[in-house]
This record gives C-alpha cells, structure tokens and sequence, in this order.
C-alpha cells in the first residue's frame, strides 16, 4: 500500500511539474491546454508588447501637480492647482499638418463618390483667415493646400471635424497594419462608398476584404479565422487628448530614476520660471516659441527674424526643442482642441485619476436579438445614446417645478442643466482648447491656461493633435 501511494504521489507531482514548467501553454486554475482543439479551442495569442502607432510618441503617465502656475490675469479662477494621476498613453509628436490633413480630404472625396457631401462637410474653414483690417488673402487661398504650407499645422478645423479625422485615422491605421502583416489585400478599386474598411465592422464580420491569409482556428470544428481584439494585433483608437492629458504632456514633467520625485517648477514646457529664450551658444536669444512677443511684434526684424514666422510655422521645426516628452509646439504655433465640455470649476469638480467631463456613453444598435446586423451609409456601426436607466445606479435628480418639464431626461439632457430653469452660454457643446498661438502673448503659452469655443466653430489660431490609449502595463518596453 505504502509503496502504491508513493507511485500516486509521484504522479501527481510530475504532473504538477509538467503543468507548471508549459506555463504559456496549460490555463494555471483547469491545467486544460490552451491552443488545443482537443482541449475546447481556448486561444492564448502570442503577445509582447502594444506596438506604437504612427506619428506617436510614448507618454509615460504618473502623478504631477497640474493648474495655474502663473498669475491668474483674467481672474477667470478656472484651473487650481491639483495633483492627479495620468495613466500611460501615446500623443502625436507634432499639430496634425496641412499635409496630414488633405491626405484625410483626398480618401474621403477618392471613396464616398456618392455622397459628396462627406468630403464637403470635413473641410477646413479657409476662411477664418479673414481679417477686416488686414491683408491676408494668400492664406485663405494657398495655406491649406500649398506645397509650402504642407508641413504647417492645419487650422479652420472644428471640434468635430477632428474628432472625426482621429476616428478616420484608426481605421487606416488598423487596415494597414492587416496588409502589412499579410491577412488582408489592400484593393482600393472596390474600396467605394459604404464598401470601405472600418475596425469594427470588420470585427463584427460586417465587412469582408479579399483575405490573403487567416490564423489559425482551434476550436474543435473550426479551421481559419479573421483577426480578432484579442490576437493583440489592431491597435486602440486614435481620439483627441483629454484636457488633463494634454496639459500633463505639454509640461513634460519627467523624475529622475533615482528619486521618485519632480524638483523642478515650469510655467512652460521648458525649464525656467519665466525665460522664453534660447540659452545655448548655437541658438542663443532665439525664441522657445512661436507667440507674439509684444504689439506690432510677431517674428522679430529683418536679418533676425526670430522665431521664423509671422503666422503658423513648421509642426516640427529645426530651430526649435521639443519637450522632455518629446513633443513639439506644446506652447505656441497654435492652440489645440481636447475632449472636454468646458466648466468654470472642472478643477474643483473632478476625480484625481484621469479627470475628464464629457463623458456621453453610447452603444451599438441591434436588431431585436440583440446583434448588430447592418453598417450604416457611411461603412461605419451605428450606435445610440444610452438612456439614463441603462447606466449604473446614479444619484437622484430633483424634478423641476416649470411647466411643460419632462417627467424622463436621458443622461445628456440631466448633465446640460447646469442650474435648473437657468441658461448659460456654456453648454456641453463649448469645448477646452489649450495652449497658446502665434497669434497670442506669453501668458497663454502657460498649459495651465484654458480657453474654450464651440465645437462646431473653428479660427485660425486652433489645431490638434491626436492621442491613444496605452493599454495593459504603464511602462513601455524596452
């Protein structure tokens, strides 16, 4: 008896051992094969590392002290001083450029041939360019689309028309990565109309490219397969940054490694509590920024002209550092769009990891059974706004007492009121831009500032960039 326990004891432990040593091969709570069609199917993708989009850089988040720094002269109070924690994300090392913006232009006028109206509604508004008192004609006329200004950032653009270049972005980007990596043909001939690739309707199955190749399927009837989420091979989606985001990206905030802590103060995304200059011997007294230094002062004078433009300049100009991050014009050029509604006290009001308001949760439309069946005109899955009583549990709302008050508000209409029965100019359609311009004095090259407009309005004095998600550990691989 002894010895025949021995035996069980011993075959118990080398199983446990042969469990354990294919750790990436056998589930470490079932001991079931992963990969295994004998075994139910169950896959377990190989995966290092969240590959790095085109155009971005890595942000490494953390906690940072972010809000006014420089003297409130507007008294707007609007942005206190606060600690919060920013997780890990990617940011566009520079403005989205003219270029970048009418390769955008030229697939949507190249695909939607019968719907012009796509192409019409996500140009630029060249005219924000007009002033009544000054002479700027060339720009209205070449800024856009001239060669010389290609790698100048875009401007005229709307809140909402760069938000819907970043969603165009993560398409190209997702179906790129699918032709590179062989699964896909890239046909653009067929491409046309609705028939145009889209990350979720190709998840779904709702579009169906000319497939070169599939992985391999083990289920236990299966054979091939399409890409899914959880091969790790499509990457997040391009958006615009968050307001906290961009201001903790424009401070480029960085701690040694040895200390764990930021010993140094900025009021721009440079050392120096209030220099604006170059102090290197090559670049001596040259400009950090492109701002306007004084009146009547956009560029310097002749034979020295500061910093190089009296309008917008290169996104990524020779002259000029980017910041510890990497990041070029996080002050100056142009002011750029966020994501958030604009609050007064958005500071005060606010959770200390990854503060956002806006927030409007939404959801694929489906069919009675629950699936989603059908793309809309423009290739794209439609969603619905999600009433009120589909979120989590949330606090009450008192009725009002006016006339002619709905008994039910979905979640927006509750979130618009800012006083009950009291309208106000800010609404959750004015939108945080940040930064300063070229056409703008040193105080709003400060991140702290904050300013807001219309999202449907645009100047030529607003860009963006666009950001993405870091998803899983904070820290990038080296």
């Amino acid at each position: 008896m002894k010895h025949a326990s021995k035996l069980i004891l011993l075959a118990v432990f080398a199983q446990a051992i042969v469990i354990s040593s294919c750790g990436n091969k056998n589930s470490s709570v079932t001991g079931w094969k992963y990969n295994d069609a004998k075994w139910g199917g169950f896959e377990k993708a190989k995966f290092k590392d969240q590959e790095t989009g085109p155009g971005l850089i890595f942000i490494e988040g953390g906690s940072a002290t972010i809000g006014q720094a420089e003297q409130d002269l507007l008294y707007d109070r609007n942005n206190f001083k606060r600690r919060v924690s920013v997780p890990s994300f990617y940011m566009d090392e520079t403005e989205v450029s003219n270029f970048h913006y009418t390769e955008y232009l030229y697939w949507l006028s190249r695909v939607y041939v019968s719907n012009p109206i796509i192409y019409t509604a996500a140009l630029p508004d060249t005219l924000v360019w007009r002033d009544k008192l000054s002479y700027n004609e060339p720009y209205v006329l070449y800024y856009l689309r001239h060669p010389a200004y290609r790698d100048y950032p875009v401007v005229g653009v709307s809140w909402l028309q760069a938000k819907a270049y970043a969603e165009w972005r993560t398409d190209r980007v997702n179906e790129m990565i699918l032709a590179r990596e062989g699964f896909i043909d890239m046909d653009v001939t067929k491409t046309v109309d609705d028939n145009n690739f889209n990350t979720e309707a190709y998840l779904l199955g709702l579009y169906t490219p000319t497939i070169k190749k599939q992985l391999k399927d083990y289920a236990p009837n299966g054979s091939k397969r399409n890409v899914k989420m959880e091969d790790g091979i499509l990457l997040p989606e391009y958006r615009l940054p968050t307001e906290t985001e961009w201001e903790y990206a424009a401070y480029g905030y960085y701690s040694p490694s040895y200390n764990e802590n930021i010993d140094v103060r900025r009021i721009y995304p440079w050392d120096g509590l209030t220099l604006r200059r170059n102090d290197t011997e090559k670049n001596r007294g040259l400009m950090y920024a492109n701002y306007q230094r004084g009146r009547g002062d956009v560029a310097g004078v002749a034979g020295k002209l500061n910093d190089g433009a009296f309008y917008t300049t290169f996104v990524k100009p020779k002259d000029m550092l980017p910041n510890d991050f990497g990041l070029y014009h996080m002050a100056g050029n142009v002011s750029e769009w966020t994501m958030d509604v604009y609050r007064p006290l958005s500071s005060e009001d606010m959770t200390d990891v990854n503060p956002f308001r806006g927030n409007v949760y939404k959801t694929k439309v489906t069919d009675a059974d629950g699936i989603v069946s059908e793309k809309d005109s423009l290739g794209r899955i439609p969603y619905r706004e999600v009433k009120e009583e589909e979120n989590i549990k949330r606090r009450n709302y008192k009725k009002a007492n006016n006339i002619g008050y709905k008994d039910e508000l979905t979640y927006a209409e509750l979130d618009q009121q800012y006083e009950y029965s009291v309208s106000s100019l800010i609404d959750n359609k004015a939108r945080v831009y940040k930064g300063g311009s070229w056409r703008d004095r040193a105080y709003w090259l400060h991140p702290g500032t904050r300013r807001y407009l219309d999202e449907e309005l645009s100047t030529a004095t607003i860009g963006f960039r666009c950001v993405m998600d870091r998803v899983g550990d904070p820290r990038k691989k080296k």
